[in-house]
């Protein structure tokens, strides 16, 4: 049997973002534990989500955007990550006059959607919530439509890159979302976008 070693990128942030600037409207890249990756094109259920967890902080938190897929966020320890999240919550005119990769001070809560790809694992469930939380934001919320549950990441320990209080809760149920988001959500009707 042949053991494949994981193959991490030496490529500078900076070589990345001159990369990410001339990639083509179709594509989306991140720079994640020193690794390109592309964003998979999302689904309709994906983006029907997007849209009902957007509907919900609106009307909880009228003071704050969630910006949707695309706010660029600079992530992981110093700063030398750069992620998509499918969603952005922030104060209103938050990211108003920033470029493509804005700081994380200030965001209260990133979003991800699981896609039915190979490096849902990986990239989702482990990478991306130990960047967030290396970045020191406060709330990461996984829609995970595999298992049919939210994953509430609270806490974030920044200098362990890991949220120290991880809460799976099924779909159909409420959750409060804490501080500084602070709202609850009933989760039933996404039960009406996984497959």
């Amino acid at each position: 049997m042949t053991v494949m070693a994981e193959r991490t990128s030496y490529m500078s942030v900076e070589e990345f973002e001159q990369i990410a600037s001339v990639a083509p409207e179709t594509v989306t890249l991140e720079f994640i534990n020193g690794r390109i990756g592309e964003k998979r094109v999302p689904d309709g259920d994906h983006d029907t989500i997007i849209m009902w967890l957007l509907r919900q902080c609106i009307q909880a938190r009228p003071e704050c955007d969630l910006y949707p897929t695309g706010r660029g966020l600079k992530v992981e320890e110093y700063r030398k990550g750069r992620a998509r999240p499918d969603g952005v919550l922030a104060p209103i005119g938050h990211f108003a006059g920033t470029g493509e990769w804005s700081d994380p001070d200030g965001v209260l809560m990133t979003v991800e959607v699981t896609s039915y790809d190979g490096d849902t694992e990986r990239r989702d469930r482990q990478e991306k919530p130990a960047a967030y939380a290396a970045a020191g934001i406060p709330v990461h919320l996984l829609v995970d439509r595999d298992h049919c549950e939210l994953v509430v990441h609270t806490n974030p320990a920044p200098e362990q890159g890991r949220y120290l209080d991880v809460h799976q809760i099924p779909f159909g149920t409420q959750v409060t979302l804490p501080d500084p988001v602070g709202f609850t959500l009933d989760t039933e009707a996404l039960k009406n976008y996984v497959h």
